[in-house]
């Protein structure tokens, strides 16, 4: 089953640019399917394997797609819904809940409320990705998914300890948010920065990413053993790191670490979202077989969780940008970007994981209040949010005409571009005069340098331009026949390694310095 669902996980990213709808709904379609086959054995999972298996790595692989600096422009959006919408969102539901079922302690409310108040920045940003949307937006929507885990798990630590336990203190509850928060950032800070010296003494690039496939499992355990927000370590972490290997001139631990961290994603989430979707039985089963008269509560449920997002967004843009006249500051900038925004909220992998995470009993052995309605209730959001506004909201998209500045990026990559080429000719004159560099290779290396800067930005090549753009059709003849005679090496090199008495792995490594060359 496992082997069937990674499986589907891959194949999910080419249908999915097939058919437009993005993988998390493929594959949450696909596991309902499965999960309604007679034949198809039930998936369990025990509940507090969940959180601490797929959430580190998740998280790890997400956070390198941002910055700390990233962060900090957007602080006041990412704030304003990471911690004071998921709060709200938590209380209001919590109400809503409690009033449909008076006999459910407010704790167990709150728990519900925590549980589906955080949305998912695997499906946020695996649907906003290929729909276009400006960049700034797709910043904040991850930001807002990242962080959002912090609030909501731990809020539904406190809701569930005093459920287990009878007892709830409000100052005792926000002293251990913030000792929690506190631990988080001294783990996580800590940790990357001891990582950080130990990839600088591992040579092999394949050392490194095995050692960054580690680190966020020992600061996810590490945290929440000191009693520490796991997630928030994990954060600070994968934060501190991608900062750090930025400084570095290790072009192969990045092209590794990439592409490893992609696949890691890829199969992770694909295989969370697949087992939503099997994970249907099991909580029908929990809500017991009077589970259709929870239909109108969960719709009720539903309604406040997306509503409350929309009448939030709407007044802080509202706020923002004809009260304080700070359109610069927070995001969206217009109300169509706001629309966008508020119908990406669709709930995933933390609703998931936290919903079958809850104990079966408390500490005095009687059952834990509404468990079954609480999974039942959480599930329908998440189905509801991803599988009704995850396809839907590509016709949003279009309907309100969001999308990227495509002009500004590609005069921001050619601005990037002449900068780099810049400080690659200005550190080439510099070589020339330290070392004596003959005319002959300091001119090689120079036509190559002001090729590429020509391709990239022709204005700023100046004088030169006209004389290389010349040159770049012979170059672009050359560089056909360089791959094709590169070729013939490869077909060669391949042929060596079904000979016998020829290593394998000396053949592997001729062949991965061709390919590098096939790539320069």
């Amino acid at each position: 089953m496992v082997f069937i669902v990674l499986l589907a996980a891959i194949l999910a990213e080419p249908l999915s640019l097939r058919i437009g709808i993005s993988p998390p709904v493929l594959m949450t379609v696909f596991g309902i399917v499965l999960a309604l086959i007679p034949q198809v054995p039930d998936v369990r999972i025990e509940p507090h394997l969940i959180l601490p298996l797929v959430l580190p790595p998740l998280l790890y692989a997400a956070a390198r797609r941002t910055s700390w600096v990233a962060f900090r422009e957007d602080w006041v959006a990412i704030t304003m819904r990471a911690v004071v919408l998921v709060l709200v969102t938590a209380a209001a539901v919590a109400a809503v809940f409690h009033a449909l079922h008076p006999a459910v302690p407010v704790a167990a409310a709150v728990a519900l409320g925590a549980v589906v108040a955080p949305p998912d920045p695997i499906a946020a940003t695996a649907v906003a990705s290929r729909l276009g949307l400006p960049r700034r937006l797709v910043s904040v929507l991850e930001g807002e998914g990242l962080f959002n885990d912090v609030t909501a798990i731990v809020l539904y630590g406190v809701a569930v300890h005093a459920v287990l336990t009878g007892a709830f203190s409000a100052w005792e509850a926000l002293g251990d948010f913030v000792v929690s928060a506190l631990v988080a950032v001294v783990v996580g800070g800590l940790l990357g920065w001891v990582t950080g010296r130990m990839m600088d003494r591992l040579d092999e690039a394949s050392w490194k990413v095995a050692l960054s496939l580690l680190v966020p499992f020992a600061a996810y355990g590490i945290a929440e053993a000191w009693s520490g927000s796991a997630v928030l370590a994990v954060l600070v972490c994968a934060l501190y790191l991608t900062d750090a290997t930025t400084k570095t001139d290790d072009s192969s631990y990045r092209l590794i670490g990439d592409s490893f961290w992609d696949i890691t994603d890829l199969l992770i989430s694909g295989f969370v979202f697949g087992l939503i979707g099997l994970e249907l039985s099991t909580v029908l089963k929990a809500a017991g077989p009077h589970w259709p008269r929870l239909l109108g509560g969960t719709a009720v449920i539903i309604a406040v969780v997306v509503l409350l997002r929309l009448v939030w967004l709407l007044g802080i843009w509202l706020i923002m940008h004809w009260v304080a006249r700070k359109s610069s500051v927070d995001e969206p900038r217009t109300w169509r970007e706001m629309l966008v925004n508020w119908w990406a909220g669709m709930r995933g992998v933390a609703t998931v994981a936290l919903a079958l995470a809850l104990p079966f009993t408390t500490d005095d052995g009687s059952p834990f209040p509404a468990r079954g309605e609480i999974l039942f209730t959480a599930f329908a959001v998440v189905l509801f949010t991803l599988l009704v506004q995850g396809p839907t909201l590509p016709l949003l998209v279009r309907m309100t005409g969001v999308s990227e500045d495509t002009a500004q990026e590609r005069a921001l990559e050619r601005q990037l571009w002449t900068r780099v080429l810049r400080a690659e000719l200005d550190r080439l004159k510099e070589i020339a005069q330290e070392q004596d560099l003959p005319e002959g290779i300091y001119d090689r290396i120079r036509d190559d340098v002001m090729r590429r800067l020509t391709s990239a930005d022709p204005e700023a090549a100046g004088e030169d331009a006209a004389l290389i753009r010349r040159n770049m059709r012979k170059l672009g003849r050359l560089q056909a026949i360089r791959q094709d005679v590169l070729a013939a090496g490869r077909r060669e090199a391949l042929a060596a390694r079904r000979e016998p008495g020829m290593p394998p792995d000396i053949v592997d490594d001729v062949m991965r310095r061709l390919d590098l060359r096939s790539e320069q």
